[in-house]
Formats: C-alpha cells, sequence, structure tokens
C-alpha cells in the first residue's frame, strides 16, 4: 500500500497496561486510547516484558537488539491480542522478569536498577521508531507515557532523528531521578546534561529529557495543563513548561473511560440500572452495606475507593467522617496505600461499627458494586492532573464531592455533576459535604444530579479525535525536532 494509502502508524510506549498489570490509571488509558485509535491508525504498544506479561500471553520472539554503553542486549517480543491490537514486549529476563510490581518489590521499595530498566524500555522504543529488521513495520509517530518512556524522544534527538514524538504527562510528580554518575552507563552524552537537557537540581530527570526533547507534551486534564506551568504545581518544570506552553507545545486532553463502565451491561454489579431507572441501585447499596459490615440504613452512603495516600487527601476526609456520622451518613472504604492512613482508618472503623466500613486492598469487582451503591464519592485530592474516580462515579450515579483542582475541575460540575470544593482544607470539604446531604434530603434534585452525572460524556471518543488531530500536525511538521 502506498504511504500515501496506508493509515498513520503510531507506536504507544507505556509501562503499564491492564491486560497484563496496573499500577494506576495509566494502565487503563493505556488500554482505552490505542483501541480507540485504532479505527484510524495502525496502533501498537510497546510494554516491558515483566512477569506478568510473560506468564499470561504467547510471547513470540521477533527481533534482538544490541547493548549500548551500561544497557544490556534484548529482544522484542509479539502479542498478538484477542481483538487484533499488537503488543511488543522488550524481554529481557535479568531486568524485567521478577516478582513485584512493575517498579518495586513487595515490600514497596523501588528497584535498585530502576534507571536501568526504563532505560533499556526507553531505547528500544527509539530503535524501533529508528527501523529494526525483522519487525517489518516502522512507526511515523512515538506517543510515550510518563518518566518511564521519557528518554525515547531524547535518545532520537541524540541520534538526530526527525521522527515526531508525544510525551503524556500522567502525574509530574513522578520523574525518574538519578545520579548524574549515571550518564555514561544509560548512554547520555555528556552535553545533555544541561539546564537545556537533562539536568535537575544536579541530577538527572528522565521526565525532563522528554518534556525537553519531545515534539509535543501533553498531559489528562486542561485545568492540569495550566496548574504545571506554575510554581505551585510545576514540580521544579514549572520553567520549562511555561516555555513549552508558549511555543504552543503543551496541551491538555481529558482521559476518557472504558465502555465497560456501563451499570446497565457491567457483569459485576447485583442489579443493573440506568439512568432513566435507578431502581437498581438500591439492590447494589444494600450488597455495599452488607459487603463493609455496615448497619441498614435510609441515610446517605458516601464511598472513599483510592489509593490510600498523602496526594489523595485522605487526611481530610478521615477528619470529616465525624460529621457525616453525626449527620446520620455512612462511610464505606476501599483502598491501599501508606501505613498511617490505613490505620487512621481501621480506627475510624473500630470507633464507628456499623457506621464506617473499611477494606484494605482493592478488588474491583467490590468497587465497581461501590460505585454503584453509593451516594456521594469522597475525593479531596490535593492535586489530581485527570482522575478516573470521579469519572467511574459519575457514570454510576455516585456523587463525587471532589476539590477543585486539576481533571476534578474539568470533569465535574457543581451542584450539577457533583460538588466543589476550592480551599484545601477539612472545613471546606465539610461545607460540600453539608450541601450533598441537603441535596439528598431532596430527592427531585438528587434524582436530577445522578441522570445529568450519568449523562455526562465520558467515552474516549472525543478524546481520541484530539489525538489523532495533534498526531496529523506532527507527522506533517517535523521542525520541532530538538537536537
Amino acid at each position: 500500500m502506498p504511504d500515501e494509502e496506508r493509515p498513520p502508524r503510531l507506536l504507544f510506549v507505556t509501562s503499564e497496561l491492564t491486560d497484563f498489570v496496573k499500577v494506576g490509571g495509566l494502565g487503563e488509558v493505556s488500554a482505552a486510547l490505542p483501541r480507540a485509535l485504532r479505527q484510524t491508525h495502525d496502533v501498537r504498544i510497546l510494554i516491558p516484558g515483566y512477569r506478568q506479561v510473560t506468564e499470561s500471553a504467547e510471547v513470540r520472539d521477533v527481533a534482538r537488539l544490541p547493548a549500548m554503553a551500561g544497557l544490556p542486549e534484548c529482544g522484542i517480543g509479539r502479542i498478538d491480542m484477542p481483538d487484533g491490537l499488537i503488543v511488543y514486549v522488550v524481554t529481557q529476563a535479568s531486568l524485567y522478569d521478577r516478582d513485584g510490581t512493575p517498579y518495586g518489590d513487595r515490600d514497596g521499595d523501588d528497584w535498585y536498577d530502576n534507571d536501568i530498566r526504563f532505560a533499556r524500555f526507553s531505547l528500544a522504543a527509539a530503535e524501533i521508531s529508528l527501523g529494526v529488521p525483522g519487525l517489518g513495520w516502522k512507526p511515523d509517530l512515538l506517543h510515550v507515557n510518563d518518566w518511564q518512556a521519557s528518554l525515547a524522544p531524547a535518545y532520537l534527538a541524540w541520534r538526530r532523528c526527525s521522527i515526531p514524538s508525544v510525551l503524556t504527562i500522567h502525574n509530574l510528580a513522578y520523574q525518574g531521578l538519578f545520579d548524574r554518575e549515571r550518564l555514561p552507563v544509560l548512554g547520555v552524552p555528556d552535553h545533555a546534561f544541561d539546564i537545556e537537557g537533562v539536568e535537575f537540581y544536579g541530577r538527572m530527570s528522565f521526565l525532563k529529557a522528554g518534556i525537553y526533547y519531545a515534539s509535543h507534551v501533553t498531559t489528562v486534564s486542561t485545568t492540569y495543563a495550566r496548574e504545571i506551568t506554575t510554581p505551585e504545581f510545576g514540580c521544579g518544570l514549572d520553567g520549562l513548561l511555561r516555555t513549552r506552553a508558549s511555543l504552543n507545545q503543551l496541551s491538555g486532553i481529558i482521559n476518557g473511560v472504558d465502555e465497560s463502565w456501563d451499570p446497565l451491561t457491567d457483569s459485576h454489579l447485583v442489579a443493573a440500572f440506568e439512568h432513566r431507572n435507578l431502581a437498581g441501585r438500591e439492590h447494589n447499596a444494600r450488597d455495599a452495606r452488607e459487603t463493609f459490615g455496615l448497619d441498614v440504613s435510609r441515610g446517605p452512603l458516601f464511598a472513599i475507593i483510592s489509593r490510600l495516600v498523602h496526594q489523595k487527601g485522605i487526611d481530610l476526609a478521615i477528619d470529616t467522617v465525624d460529621d457525616i456520622i453525626s449527620r446520620g451518613g455512612q462511610v464505606a472504604v476501599t483502598g491501599c496505600g501508606e501505613d498511617a492512613l490505613e490505620a487512621a482508618l481501621r480506627d475510624l472503623a473500630s470507633r464507628h461499627p456499623g457506621r464506617v466500613g473499611v477494606r484494605i486492598g482493592f478488588d474491583e469487582a467490590e468497587a465497581r458494586r461501590l460505585y454503584a451503591g453509593s451516594d456521594f464519592l469522597l475525593m479531596p485530592s490535593r492535586f489530581e492532573p485527570c482522575g478516573l474516580s470521579q469519572m467511574y462515579a459519575q457514570r454510576y450515579g455516585s456523587l463525587p464531592i471532589a476539590h477543585k483542582t486539576g481533571g476534578l475541575a474539568d470533569t465535574i460540575e457543581d451542584e450539577e455533576t457533583g460538588f466543589l470544593f476550592a480551599d484545601l482544607s477539612a472545613p471546606s470539604l465539610a461545607g460540600a459535604v453539608v450541601r450533598a446531604f441537603e441535596s439528598f434530603g431532596c430527592q427531585h434534585k438528587l434524582a436530577r444530579m445522578r441522570r445529568r452525572a450519568m449523562k455526562r460524556p465520558a467515552n474516549w471518543r472525543q478524546s481520541s479525535r484530539r489525538y489523532a488531530e495533534l498526531y496529523e500536525i506532527l507527522i506533517g511538521d517535523t521542525r520541532y525536532l530538538r537536537a
């Protein structure tokens, strides 16, 4: 097929893919966005060959890549997914075949060689972009995600390759920082250790490399794209991000949610429902109360479905629980994270038996039923690049109560599809909770808000179109190359 007739080729590079391994929202985005783009693009995904990948799918060896500097040689495997999606896998057992998470061991400690693991991964992405014998396929554009893949645009620039690249920042707080002494091992040229390069306060930043060398930078909501150009949210990179924004090379594109999040067809629920008939929510509410050991109640059920970490404002939510209980509400919590927050939540449950239920850990079916059975979702995040939980809650008729930041500000209409509070404080959150109770007392308003939230567009169609438009511009204009 002549080049002008074939669809654009896109290599989507990600360290997580829900089909095999997920730590956070990145895995869900990586599973959904490439599939949405397949209607108009020849999309292939590149992931590391973690044990979770190689043990759960047939990986066919298709190529070998040589060692470079201190990075070992590796293989490229191929997985043909049941829906036709092609996934390439960077195979190197010494780096990826480990018992733990993609980023650390079972004790929560980062792998000691994460710089080598993800530099090798990034270099493989760059080499595929340059053309690898045996693949029979070469992308027109490289789309990399977060710090783990951020050296790929840099490796291309250092080889003076004009293939355009997009970096999507899912969370600026995680940057991939390593000592300067690691540069030779990673094959990073000396001249790149500069403020206009990879240097970040005397260390090397993988994420800064991607921000500097990628053709275009996106992040996962319009508000977060503005926030990260400020000192408050920029994590020390706000100056560089302001520069990219001034050149129209920084965009915010809100995430969508997977089509499986449909209360009418979700097999995890105990009863189906939709916005025109909410009766099934009562069955899911009864199930949620039973699961979390809560009493039968006519009051509202508040949910916390989250990683239990400082960023998510769990401490602020904890400070509001006594007030929720005193007003006749109940609280159900599912998630895991920091020991201190887990202990504080367990203490709340012990002090309020039948009113507060806490299940440390995460079970997706259980979480979906809680979304479908709760009345409100507490989400007082200190910052939230996009957030998926508020959109899941809306889809299932649970109204989010959230801090007005990042993607939360972009996806929640105050008093229409949820409740927003501006000041990051327990009193401000408590004020939003009071408004939620008032709405709960007015069944007509509550039903209207639920229906509006459930009907809010949240699929990937609009977002994938925006990415496709960006790809088209970049593929037709290679002037973005930063040597």
